[in-house]
């Protein structure tokens, strides 16, 4: 089966580019110049992965994003937009995007985006289940509890916490991360985003992220998981 792209962008011209090229590497493409249109598309079907511009006529992208999150948490998003500001971006990925692509972007660019967002939604799982302290994570339906009680967590939050997971006890540095979980994305030393969705994941998991149990920093080095 192909997998399904739903694109949505006020800008009938990109639309248009970005359908024909998907398509031409194999992807099935819906579109929707609009978030009500988006709507209706979702309601049809579920695509795979939602391309989102951030700025449309009846609707904030990253609010979109965040509404979205509610209803498919683990939807890979990649956001789409004309700006191309660190901030614009830190804030996109703190709305639950998965990635950023700006404008104007090459075709090969965003299908490269677009495989990475899916290898992370399709990995192989190792293990059925994982119980550590209050934390439960059952790998083979991609769901995470905290003391009985389910949490939604991004695409990209899930990942970081299996790799975690796979390295206890580990110090493992922000180069680590980025090469497992940001794998084909660029990402600058200077940049926030590992940490931005650490301290997302620690709010969702930790009794107490001010103080965190699990995912521990370690000053100068990276990041600790103590179990």
């Amino acid at each position: 089966m192909h997998n399904r792209i739903l694109a949505v962008d006020d800008d009938k011209d990109i639309l248009k580019v970005v359908k024909a090229n998907l398509e031409l590497h194999g992807y099935e493409v819906d579109t929707a110049e609009n978030w009500e249109g988006a709507q209706e598309r979702l309601s049809e079907r579920i695509p795979d992965v939602i391309i989102l511009d951030v700025m449309l006529p009846d609707g904030d992208g990253m609010e979109i994003c965040r509404d979205l999150r509610k209803d498919f948490p683990d939807m890979p998003i990649i956001m789409l937009t004309a700006r191309d500001k660190v901030s614009d971006k830190v804030f996109g990925l703190e709305s639950g995007a998965d990635d950023y692509v700006v404008k104007p972007f090459e075709t090969l660019e965003l299908v490269a985006r677009i495989k990475a967002c899916l290898r992370r939604v399709s990995s192989p799982v190792v293990r059925d289940n994982a119980v550590i302290g209050n934390l439960k994570i059952d790998f083979k339906k991609r769901m995470v509890s905290v003391s009985g009680k389910r949490i939604d967590l991004t695409p990209r939050e899930y990942s970081l916490l299996c790799f975690f997971i796979d390295h206890p006890g580990e110090t493992v540095s922000r180069e680590q991360i980025r090469k497992n979980i940001w794998k084909d994305s660029k990402i600058y030393s200077w940049s926030r985003v590992i940490d931005v969705h650490i301290q997302h994941l620690r709010q969702k998991i930790e009794k107490d992220p001010s103080h965190p149990k699990y995912i521990i920093t370690v000053p100068g080095a990276g990041y600790r998981f103590l179990e």
